[in-house]
């Protein structure tokens, strides 16, 4: 029996949910989010709480309840209040700036890094900051950990682009060999 899955997800005022043709749209003031709904699960909305439960009791409907539970609480809090990435960038000369709908990373390459910001998704950028923000939490996600895949921290001096609070740990290096005569 799923833990996350058995208690019922609180539907807070001014969020409306609906399912309509095995597809799940909620909508609040943060946006709209949809969700295709897997035939082995259910979910049912009464009395401002919805409930997520597998309408089969195979393994797969068991191990997909809790997920979907997850997935539903997700959007009803994205769109009530966006999720939000901060990635900071570290090195000599590295910058970032957004033009329009493009984020222009200089990462220590010959060129420029171009990254288009998908649709849902907001990026602002400020001095080393770059903060990313939206309604989907797999998007925010996914656009912020393909932005640090540009240039990971390498872990000699630390530049790079990490998670803000993020702990690199710095490796020694090299140590200048000392002759020793006897």
């Amino acid at each position: 029996m799923s833990r996350i899955g058995k208690n019922p997800i609180k539907i807070p005022a001014g969020t409306d949910v609906s399912i309509i043709s095995n597809e799940i749209i909620v909508k609040g003031k943060g946006g709209t989010l949809k969700r295709m709904l897997h035939p082995a699960i259910s979910i049912s909305i009464e009395n401002g709480e919805a409930l997520v439960s597998p309408k089969e009791k195979s393994r797969l409907g068991r191990a997909l309840w809790g997920t979907y539970a997850a997935h539903m609480r997700n959007m009803i809090a994205g769109v009530n209040t966006p999720f939000v990435k901060k990635l900071q960038i570290e090195g000599i000369g590295y910058r970032a700036e957004l033009s329009g709908k493009t984020l222009k990373l200089a990462i220590g390459f010959s060129h420029p890094v171009l990254l288009s910001v998908p649709a849902g998704v907001t990026v602002a950028v400020d001095k080393n900051i770059i903060t990313v923000s939206g309604a989907d939490k797999e998007q925010v996600g996914e656009f912020a950990a393909s932005v640090r895949a540009e240039k990971k921290p390498e872990p000699y001096k630390g530049k790079g682009i990490r998670y803000e609070g993020e702990v690199v740990r710095e490796k020694q290096g090299k140590k200048a060999a000392v002759a020793t005569t006897a």
